[in-house]
């Protein structure tokens, strides 16, 4: 097996992330410092990332969080604010994000040790669409829906054609659903103000065919067999 691969599969990092960690000489097999990519790892071989014994025959964990307002999505934090890890604590396997949500954005987030996957979710190329409840300031316009579903530029940068259905229109504010194939930075709120209204607040409900459904704020659910086998298969 390609070492890449190994260091994916014990759930350390994504394939592209083990890439860099062997280039900068993190990586040793059989205590012999590996620095080029393509190297395979033998039946028998001991591989070590950053000074640590990985096994290549992890346990694979799935979970669905609902991150809160105010979490960071990193395992941890110089500054010492709450963390995704927090929530996952109980998990003995070591788990990692699959993709971020900012700091003021609430909702789905999958956490995995699953490194093949996760390169899976987070490559552009699988374009897994990402679906979001928008509150935003004013009115929203027919014109303005039309315009973020043809794609909007937003700072050298023309979104997608994107998934917008209306919800509900009330005198000082919108709820708009979204649903986006990229992951910039920012990208929804910058959506939004690009034609004009500036987001409120923001919750994703949705991963492909991942629901949040009524998973509370805070809150983790392993993913079913069903829900484990589709995102296989994307």
């Amino acid at each position: 097996m390609r070492i890449n691969k190994y260091i994916a599969d014990a759930g350390i990092c994504s394939r592209r992330k083990a890439d860099e960690l062997i280039a900068n000489g993190n990586v040793k097999i059989n205590g012999v410092v590996v620095d080029v990519m393509g190297v395979d790892v033998a039946e028998g071989d001991v591989v070590e990332v950053n000074g640590r014994v990985i096994s290549g025959d992890h346990s694979k964990v799935y979970v669905a969080v609902n991150k809160p307002l105010g979490v960071i999505t990193s395992m941890e934090d110089d500054r010492d604010r709450a963390t995704v890890a927090d929530i996952v604590a109980d998990i003995p396997e070591r788990l990692f994000p699959v993709g971020r949500l900012d700091y003021n954005t609430t909702g789905l987030l999958l956490m995995t040790n699953d490194g093949q996957l996760t390169y899976t979710l987070t490559h552009p190329k699988h374009e897994v669409f990402k679906t979001y409840e928008a509150r935003v300031e004013g009115v929203i316009s027919d014109a303005r829906l039309r315009k973020l579903r043809n794609g909007v530029d937003i700072g050298g940068f023309v979104t997608s054609p994107a998934r917008v259905r209306l919800i509900k229109q009330m005198p000082r504010y919108a709820v708009v659903e979204i649903s986006i194939r990229e992951g910039k930075n920012r990208q929804v709120r910058k959506m939004f103000a690009a034609v004009g209204n500036r987001v409120q607040a923001l919750k994703r409900t949705r991963i492909g065919e991942i629901r949040l459904g009524r998973l509370k704020e805070g809150h983790y659910r392993k993913l079913t067999k069903e829900e484990i086998e589709y995102l296989k298969n994307l």
